[in-house]
């Protein structure tokens, strides 16, 4: 009987570990592609379509990632770049994607928090020079 039990264990102990390593090799390819695609749609200047794949990477979320970091980086200075050319929509565009990124990746802790308040303050002071008031605290 402890035999057994003791088999039964190492058999769920063995499925886990493989489950584990198949959804973070998963997770890890996806992010990779999305990125990769986010890179040549930069280079083809498609920034739209850039912006989507730098997102779509970030959502891929692991912890300590390059490519996560990479990802966040290249939103941020699209945004930058945008604000510097006077397109504020696509500013807002890009640092908006940056932000709901992080928030969609939340688990147990809130990763990109200071991505996040970044984008916030961003967000707001793009809002402000478009001329838009900030809602009235309740």
């Amino acid at each position: 009987m402890i035999e057994r039990t003791k088999n039964i264990i190492a058999n769920v102990t063995v499925i886990a570990i493989i489950a584990l390593v198949l959804i973070g090799g998963n997770t890890w390819w996806r992010q990779r592609t999305q990125f990769h695609r986010g890179e040549a749609a930069l280079a083809a200047r498609d920034s739209m379509a850039a912006i989507a794949g730098y997102e779509a990477a970030i959502h891929m979320y692991t912890p300590g990632s390059s490519l996560v970091d990479a990802s966040a980086r290249r939103l941020w200075e699209m945004g930058g770049e945008f604000e510097r050319l006077g397109d504020l929509d696509r500013a807002l565009i890009a640092y908006r994607a940056l932000r709901s990124s992080f928030y969609a990746a939340r688990w147990l802790v809130q990763p990109g928090q200071e991505w996040i308040e970044g984008c916030d303050r961003k967000i707001a002071d793009i809002l402000r020079r478009q001329g838009y008031a900030p809602p009235a605290p309740r």
